[in-house]
């Protein structure tokens, strides 16, 4: 159902050029079934040698030029609904994506997300055209066997004795195809993301010496993609060959009564010529199939577009920040499930205004989740997180990205230039203070020495881990409002530049008051005014790094001492 309904929609958003579609593929559905009975009288009037025949010649002329500009419109507007569609659908499943945040790729892995927008959409982008032209589609073997029968009833009586015969194939056709093209489409995008998780850790792989293993794990998929392929080709050409057989059946059992009542003298040369035409439109079973199986295709690549429309947006509120406030951060009663298992648990934790807290725990007790909900880039389960006051929920979209700052382990560098990278956000900042964002974060020195210094282009400019993470905490700092989360973010740096960039964080360098910062090194907790010990997915406790490393022996084995 979700399917049709992404369907529907699509439909809705290209209704214009659909209704043009139908139009032109009616009007020449229409055409081709006045042009028989137009040769076939034009026949009878030359073979008789009357002076009108060459009007009915023009009119044959006519309606065959008609429908070779029909069928050119029809083909444009196919071709163009169907490129339109598809682009709607992708940056409407794009728009869903982004909109629900880092639950998207918990939900559906990046591959075979990119699987969806890409192939996906592109099938279930011809379905507007596809469902323009059934209708003339079907008018065109309903009309043949009506004008069969105002030619001869008996005519319509012999083509309709098989009728039931192409009714049950396309039945057939259609029931195997959705069946064998769901799982095609599952496992395709289980191959891709596979694919993508290989291409992330492709070091790794060569470090391990594991490429032969990894290239296996990778074409698992494909055996199921082999079985549903052939499947598919199986169920095609099965199609294609009964109908292979049937539909001349029927033209030559059409044309033996035309020619028996030809001989009786109750029908005219031109008569059977006409039939013999109409035959063929109402055995159109050919055009029949390949818009069912276009139908098909759109029907389960548009369920699998659904899953990602499907996707809950966070809502956001209407309110701004307290002017007075001083970026007071709370989390009360948080809870976090994925995956069916409750990974943060119950977490209250105060992160004063102006003040550095830093996050630490062994690996996999939910830091970085604690690091999401701090700044909603996701909702917590229960609970709710407030700044000054004020929950997260209730503050307008742009007013929490403005306050709330992210920087991550792997930052994703975005933009054309190095420039562009450190001024992505909620708002463009100055060159200055881009600079200084990069002065900051130790970034400075290394991009002046690039080959365009910030106007380098991203692609053109190798990065080492380091200087990516650099770059990272460069646009977090450009953008600092009252709270900055740093999620691992120096995890890549040396202690020197990580030293360097701590100043910079309590010097007031920095512009924002507040920093939550998960922390895996013990010189990063020691400079923090306040340490949060996640256990489990538990505050076990909080206080400054000297006193819990002092009284706590677990605390001390979180960093090996």
């Amino acid at each position: 159902m979700a399917g049709t309904a992404t369907l529907r929609a699509a439909v809705r958003h290209s209704a214009g050029r659909t209704l043009a579609l139908a139009a032109a593929t009616t009007a020449s559905t229409g055409a081709a079934l006045l042009l028989p009975a137009a040769l076939g009288h034009a026949l009878d009037l030359l073979l008789a040698a009357r002076h009108d025949a060459g009007r009915w010649v023009l009119l044959c002329a006519a309606l065959i030029t008609a429908c070779a500009v029909l069928d050119a419109a029809g083909d444009l507007l196919t071709a163009t609904t169907t490129s339109r569609t598809t682009a709607w659908l992708r940056r409407d499943a794009l728009d869903h994506a982004l909109a629900a945040g880092p639950r998207t790729t918990a939900r559906i892995p990046a591959g075979d997300l990119v699987t969806r927008l890409v192939g996906n959409a592109a099938h279930a982008g011809a379905a507007p055209a596809s469902l323009a032209g059934t209708l003339p589609a079907v008018a065109g073997p309903l009309g043949g066997i009506v004008a069969l029968g105002l030619i001869d009833y008996r005519l319509a009586l012999v083509f309709l004795a098989g009728a039931p015969l192409l009714a049950l194939l396309l039945r057939a056709f259609a029931r195997a195809s959705a069946d064998t093209l769901t799982g095609y489409q599952r496992d395709q995008g289980e191959l891709a993301g596979r694919l993508m998780e290989a291409a992330g850790g492709v070091r790794t792989i060569a470090a391990a010496g594991t490429a032969a293993r990894e290239r296996d794990r990778i074409l698992e998929p494909l055996a199921g993609l082999s079985r549903h392929g052939h499947r598919m080709w199986r169920v095609q050409g099965r199609s294609t060959a009964q109908a292979g057989v049937l539909v001349p059946l029927l033209q030559i059992a059409v044309l033996a009564v035309a020619g028996l009542r030809l001989a009786q003298e109750a029908l005219s040369v031109g008569d059977v010529l006409a039939a013999a035409r109409y035959a063929a439109l109402a055995t159109g079973v050919g055009a029949l199939v390949g818009r069912v199986n276009t139908l098909v295709h759109s029907r389960t690549a548009a369920a699998r577009i659904a899953e990602v429309r499907s996707l809950e947006p966070l809502a956001y509120g209407t309110r701004r920040c307290r002017r007075d406030g001083d970026g007071t951060l709370r989390l009360r009663g948080v809870s976090v499930e994925r995956g069916g298992r409750r990974v943060l648990q119950d977490i209250d934790l105060d992160v004063p205004g102006g003040t550095t807290t830093a996050v630490v725990g062994r690996s996999g007790t939910g830091k970085s989740l604690l690091a999401a909900v701090a700044g909603r880039l996701t909702d917590p389960t229960t609970g709710d997180v407030t700044l000054d006051g004020i929950p997260l929920r209730e503050l307008a979209h742009d007013e929490l990205r403005r306050a709330v700052g992210y920087a991550f382990e792997r930052p994703a560098l975005l933009g054309e230039t190095i420039g562009d990278t450190i001024a992505l956000g909620a708002y463009a900042p100055p060159p200055g203070k881009v600079v200084a964002a990069a002065r900051a974060a130790c970034a400075d020195d290394f991009v002046r020495r690039l080959p365009a210094g910030y106007a380098t282009r991203c692609d053109r400019a190798p990065l080492s881990g380091g200087e990516a993470q650099r770059l990272g905490l460069a646009r977090a700092f450009a953008h600092a409002g009252r709270v900055l989360v740093l999620d691992d973010a120096t995890s890549s740096l040396d202690s020197v530049t990580e030293r360097r960039v701590g100043a910079a964080l309590l010097d007031g360098t920095v512009a924002a008051p507040t920093r939550l910062v998960i922390a895996h090194r013990s010189a990063t907790a020691a400079r923090a005014d306040r340490v949060a010990w996640l256990d489990d997915g538990r505050v076990r406790a909080v206080g400054t790094h000297e006193e819990l490393w002092q009284r706590e022996r677990e605390y001390r084995a979180v960093f090996g001492g």
